[in-house]
């Protein structure tokens, strides 16, 4: 890899006027390298640091911040503390600053809607005392299965207040999907809405909830949202309205720092979803100071990142915004209807300051030009997020440069829903180079190792994490045993994320999923690094490499790749694509086959799912498909690759 020239760089005064900075001074340490060495040597410190400085409120004081004893992989934080999520990331606002904003939405019919933290605390509440009338109660499973709305957010706190368990579902979801992650997680209500607008058309999720509630027996409660309208209109004994604000304040349930606050699921390679668990005190703790060290999220500030609430970034933006007391901007349709400029004209509408999206997605926003860009006022941005895949460097700059003006810090993370959270990050008040991670989160104890457990720079390794943090997973819900397979067996006490990664001048990269690596003739290759040359060329908007069995090499690059417009797809290009790649990377990895697609399979958080694309060309099980947006891609390179 070369080493590309810096992108951000902090003025030599920058540093005072953010959290971090503040976090150092209050500390007396005078560089981040400082900071970040200490927050991974004694992370007991920096955790308990964290607490005060930010101001979380534990009910109950913590006797122990960190316990192993029931080894590493089942560590345990804050022990004997007592809190609850609603109350850091709601009530405690609305008791000090009840007329200021707290959520800001918009819908894509153009609808537009405001709730200040003492609206947002009295919805939240409205839903708590209506699921407590029909009996949940504490440890009790509630699915969300909603678009991007301001009860989404309210059924979240709502729920957390009862010490119940939130199952955040994934709104593009059909209701087998749905079916199976209820069932999974003994759900007994399920908060939902009768639809939403996306590209025009009206997505009836009420309809979809109803056929997933009718197969799971344990399921009580169905919670209607009426974002267009309808509400609650079934006739089904179990199915009520939303009940709007309470008429009196529902205190939160102070819960054990260790209790269950919500199990997030993720698609695995296999037709089976993996339940991730996380818990009041070490998810609201790790999220709270990810979002004030690495955004640099104050009260002052509006944060938008584009998701789901079914991704774990939906939380993510939710506890990270609230925690920090900064306002949450919330949109529910897709970034390029009716125009182009529709995602520039919501930042400008709502003075969106903390901005995170894909590199996928910005890639597939960059051949609509500059101009939808720079036709509206983004001079509120003051930081851009990323996260979801590798970058390559053209969309890299164009966000930095185009979208941030230059003046923004891009900070790209790289974690996971088991995380919890992030492994890497870059800070605002560290220079950053394009496509970098830049290095360890704080509290940290990152790696990259080479195929004997060693650590390696300058190559592309495992990555792995060394030390237990408070975000990471409370094991797969039911499944202790696939836990402990899935992430700590390689070697003992390390966590194996399935990424690989490299650090070459300090600087931190991803290179794709480790699961993902293809082999040709012994010389191994993540897809990104192929893609990444790929993209590179005018003619070429997106692409994705697989691996193909091949009888001689073993694998086989074969390349999809979706057209600039005006591009001729056919011979000529696809050689000429070949040859660029060989050139780039080698003769070896030149690709067998080079072939033309209109879009690739993707999530509504636009994740390339390469496993269904190697899955069309070879005719195997494709795994979960749940999660993906537009089924016809998927033919539609199984049709490109002649199957």
């Amino acid at each position: 890899m070369t080493t590309p020239t810096w992108g951000w760089q902090p003025a030599p005064d920058f540093a005072a006027g953010t959290n971090v900075g503040r976090f150092m001074a209050a500390h007396g340490i005078e560089s981040f390298d400082d900071l970040l060495a200490r927050s991974i040597e004694d992370p007991e410190w920096f955790w308990d640091a964290v607490v005060a400085h930010l101001g979380i409120p534990f009910d109950t004081p913590y006797t122990r911040v960190l316990d192993t004893s029931a080894g590493i992989p089942w560590a345990r934080w804050f022990t004997g503390g007592r809190l609850n999520m609603a109350t850091a990331c709601c009530d405690r606002h609305a008791a000090a600053r009840p007329g200021d904003l707290a959520v800001v939405w918009e819908g894509e019919d153009g609808a537009v809607r405001r709730w200040t933290w003492a609206e947002l605390r009295a919805q939240a509440d409205g839903l708590a005392a209506l699921l407590a009338e029909r009996g949940v109660g504490e440890g009790d499973p509630v699915g969300v299965y909603c678009p991007m709305l301001p009860e989404t957010v309210a059924a979240l706190l709502g729920v957390a207040k009862l010490g119940a368990v939130f199952l955040p579902l994934f709104s593009g979801f059909a209701a087998e999907a749905v079916a199976v992650r209820l069932e999974d997680a003994g759900a007994v209500a399920l908060v939902t809405a009768d639809g939403f607008h996306r590209r025009g058309s009206v997505v009836p999720m009420a309809a979809t909830a109803r056929l997933a509630a009718a197969s799971v027996p344990g399921l009580h409660t169905l919670v209607v949202i009426p974002r267009l309208g309808d509400g609650a209109r079934s006739g089904d004994a179990r199915e009520v309205a939303w009940p709007g604000p309470a008429a009196e304040p529902v205190a939160a349930r102070s819960v054990d720092s260790e209790h269950r606050l919500f199990v997030a699921y993720t698609s695995g390679t296999t037709g089976r979803p993996k339940g991730a668990v996380h818990v009041h005190g070490g998810w609201t703790v790790k999220v709270a100071e990810e979002a004030a060290f690495q955004t640099d999220c104050t009260p002052d500030d509006t944060l938008f990142w584009f998701t789901d609430m079914g991704w774990i970034m939906g939380p993510w933006e939710v506890t990270g915004a609230l925690a920090n007391g900064a306002t949450l901007a919330l949109y529910e349709g897709a970034p390029d209807h009716p125009g182009p400029d529709r995602l520039w004209a919501f930042l400008e509408r709502h003075r969106v300051s903390i901005l995170g999206i894909s590199p996928t997605l910005v890639r597939a926003l960059m051949p609509h030009g500059d101009g939808p860009v720079r036709a509206h006022d983004l001079s509120a941005l003051r930081v851009l997020g990323s996260t979801g895949e590798p970058w390559n460097e053209a969309p890299w700059r164009w966000y930095f440069e185009v979208v941030g003006g230059g003046r923004c810090p891009v900070i790209n993370i790289s974690g996971g829903t088991e995380v919890g959270a992030c492994f890497l990050a870059p800070h605002p008040v560290q220079e950053i180079r394009p496509m970098s991670l830049g290095g360890p989160a704080l509290g940290m104890a990152v790696d990259v190792f080479d195929a004997d457990g060693r650590p390696v720079r300058g190559e592309v390794g495992e990555l792995v994490c060394t030390k237990p943090w408070p975000g990471m997973t409370r094991g797969l819900h039911g499944d202790p045993e696939r836990y402990l397979e899935t992430y700590w067996s390689r070697w003992p006490d390390v966590w194996v994320h399935g990424d690989w990664a490299s650090v070459v001048d300090g600087q931190w990269y991803l290179h794709g999923r480790s699961d993902d690596t293809i082999n040709v003739a012994g010389k191994r290759i993540g897809p990104a690094e192929v893609e990444t040359v790929l993209v590179n060329h005018d003619a070429v908007v997106e692409a994705a490499v697989v691996g193909v069995p091949d009888e001689v090499k073993g694998e086989a690059l074969w390349c999809f790749v979706v057209p600039a417009p005006g591009a001729d797809p056919g011979d000529r290009l696809a050689g000429e694509l070949a040859d660029l790649v060989a050139e780039r990377l080698g003769r070896a990895f030149r690709p067998a086959s080079v072939r033309f697609t209109p879009a690739l399979p993707k999530t509504r958080n636009a994740k390339v799912l390469r496993r269904a694309i190697r899955a069309a060309v070879v005719g195997d099980d494709p795994g979960d498909l749940s999660a993906l947006e537009d089924p016809a891609a998927v033919e539609a390179v199984r049709v490109a690759a002649g199957r």
